[in-house]
């Protein structure tokens, strides 16, 4: 139990090192359990109309973040708009995490042609402006949570896959993968069960990284209309308020002050897991 245990206490231990890192989880951590049981804080439609448009933060003890133009309630939105921004982010970045490894451990373990033409097909991705590409398939597809998260991980798995094609050139040709193929093991079984562990380390913070990114399109998409209108999301809150910026800046502010913190804060647990993970890091 020593020997099993002894590793996860030496990553929690390199891990909170970081104090920005360890900060940047624990708010995390408060918006995960917002999204939790946003359904117990504030039951209902957060969507309803609840009291009278555009009240100011404090100006009634009901409405502690105040209300929207059209007399919602900004706080159950918030907590709401973070299951939804969350659900979104992670989805997201595993759709592209799978589409990136899968494509990066094509390429770097079998090289050639089957190398090549998956690079060219990655810069091709790469030439699109991203926000640009996720419209478009938004618009495409439709509105919905679903197609939007698809969208998104369309877009965002090209720098997984270059990660993922690094490391497994790097790892290919090393002595425990040659003792496998000297064994008979089949290619499938070198990639999944012997490489594939070992570049995982810096895809895991790559990931992490990309959820921070997904969090931002989601907000670029329902802040130009073209989010699921049934479901309440800090972008859309952002770009409903929009119109009123200068006599009730607060609408704006406060959801974009929520994606500020949440995504500044993915940053700084990515960091802290690269200083976890990366082994040249973990005696700095």
């Amino acid at each position: 139990m020593a020997s099993l245990a002894s590793p996860r206490f030496e990553f929690f231990g390199r891990f909170a090192r970081n104090r920005g890192a360890l900060a940047g989880a624990c708010l995390i951590l408060v918006v995960a359990l917002m999204a939790i049981f946003a359904s117990v804080l504030f039951p209902g439609d957060p969507l309803r109309i609840v009291g009278m448009p555009e009240l100011w933060p404090g100006e009634d003890p009901e409405f502690p973040l105040g209300t929207d133009s059209l007399g919602r309630d900004i706080l159950a939105m918030i907590v709401h708009g973070a299951r939804a921004t969350l659900l979104i982010g992670l989805f997201a970045s595993a759709v592209a995490t799978f589409i990136g490894v899968g494509v990066g451990a094509t390429a770097g373990y079998f090289g050639g042609w089957i190398d090549e033409i998956v690079m060219r097909l990655a810069e091709l991705f790469q030439t699109i402006p991203n926000l640009i590409f996720v419209l478009t398939i938004v618009v495409i597809l439709g509105s919905t949570l679903d197609n939007i998260v698809v969208a998104i991980g369309v877009v965002t798995w090209t720098p997984i896959a270059r990660m993922t094609r690094a490391e497994f050139l790097a790892l290919r040709d090393r002595e425990f993968v040659q003792a496998c193929r000297s064994m008979g093991m089949g290619d499938f079984k070198i990639i999944a069960t012997e490489i594939l562990p070992n570049a995982l380390p810096p895809v895991i913070v790559l990931s992490s990284l990309v959820v921070a990114g997904a969090i931002l399109f989601e907000s670029a998409v329902s802040f130009l209309g073209l989010g699921d209108p049934n479901i309440a999301s800090w972008g859309r809150l952002v770009g409903d308020g929009r119109l009123l910026i200068r006599s009730s800046w607060y609408i704006c502010a406060i959801p974009g002050v929520a994606i500020m913190l949440t995504v500044l804060c993915l940053n700084l647990v990515g960091d802290g897991l690269n200083d976890a993970l990366n082994p040249k890091l973990r005696d700095r």
